[in-house]
């Protein structure tokens, strides 16, 4: 299925918007000033409503058979099919999408910076920015974000993140704690208020993350890192099966491909020469070497369209995998130092 951003013939306007910054492909309403949860509905084309109808199939030309159990979810504005459902699933209404943000805060301080629909509206996504950074050293700063996206045709939960984001080069640093996770994930079966209460954990897993990152972020900051462990940590994070992590601890650096050599090679190189890597904090850290990571899925590597970035970064691909993977070799080497990578 098509994971575009969804185009509404009907208003003749893309659903996104997004506040100040240049809303992707130049499509979307961009907008001077944070909406509440009512306006940034309204500026991202969310404000349409998603009905379970109960599904046929024609015996004959005359004939219908109702198939048991199973709904379609229909998208009542443009009249389309957005999935197919079972019995139990419960349609969680874009304004719900917003209003569980609201009370994750109790509506105050919250910033809806993004938000819009993919595909024929099929799946939704909001981004919020918290009150407060995670500061790491003297001034390099990280803003606290959560990313929700729900879904309406039956394919994924309702999932809330916690996203630190560094504003000197907008590298997402969303990473899991071994003994924490960043997600909370609520299946369409649960009521309301079960979505409520786990509201509330969203801003614990945020408080509690916020402060544990952020002395973790300080400590790597201190720690420092010759160019050639840099390399060797961006190989192992970048790498996309245990045979290529074992020929990398082997230094069997002629088994590898070109391709993979190459992205070795930019990610390194963004690593050593951008600016937000020459920072106090950055520059010869274990902090900078994390940030390499980061920094190469975004702001290195080239996407098919910002879509698919999105995807790669916030919704389980690629990117996050690879950056939880330079996470975790991360707090190793601020452990146990340089062994961990032969």
């Amino acid at each position: 299925m098509s994971h575009q951003i969804h185009f509404n013939e009907e208003t003749q306007k893309h659903a996104f918007f997004s506040v100040k910054e240049k809303p992707w492909h130049n499509l979307g309403q961009i907008i001077s000033d944070y909406p509440t949860s009512t306006e940034a509905i309204e500026h991202a084309g969310l404000n349409y409503e998603v009905i379970k109808t109960p599904l046929y199939t024609e015996y004959s030309e005359n004939e219908k058979i109702t198939v048991s159990d199973l709904y379609s979810t229909l998208r009542t504005d443009t009249q389309t099919v957005l999935g197919v459902v079972g019995k139990d699933y419960q349609i969680v209404q874009n304004k719900d999408a917003f209003s569980f943000f609201d009370s994750i805060v109790g509506g105050d301080g919250i910033l809806y910076e993004t938000a819009g629909a993919l595909g024929k509206g099929e799946r939704i996504f909001i981004t919020a920015k918290l009150p407060d950074y995670i500061r790491v050293g003297k001034d390099d700063l990280i803003e606290k974000y959560l990313f929700l996206t729900t879904s309406h045709d039956g394919s994924g939960s309702i999932t809330a993140a916690f996203t630190p984001i560094r504003i000197v080069c907008a590298n997402t640093l969303n990473a899991a704690l071994r003994t924490q996770t960043n997600t909370i994930r609520i299946r369409h079966t649960s009521n309301a208020q079960s979505r409520l209460e786990q509201a509330h954990k969203v801003m614990g897993i945020s408080d509690q993350l916020s402060s544990d990152l952020g002395n973790i972020f300080n400590h790597w900051a201190k720690v420092r890192i010759s160019d050639s462990e840099v390399k060797k940590l961006i190989s192992l994070a970048l790498a996309p099966s245990p045979v290529i992590v074992n020929q990398l601890k082997n230094d069997e650096i002629e088994e590898l491909s070109s391709c993979f050599s190459n992205i070795i090679e930019n990610a390194y190189q963004y690593a050593l020469s951008d600016e937000t890597q020459l920072m106090t904090t950055t520059e010869g850290t274990l902090f900078g070497a994390y940030n390499a990571v980061t920094g190469y899925f975004q702001n290195v590597r080239t996407y098919k369209d910002s879509e698919a970035k999105l995807k790669s970064l916030l919704l389980g691909g690629n990117a996050q995998l690879r950056s939880q993977s330079a996470f975790n070799l991360c707090q190793e080497f601020a452990k146990n130092g340089s062994s961990i990578l032969n």
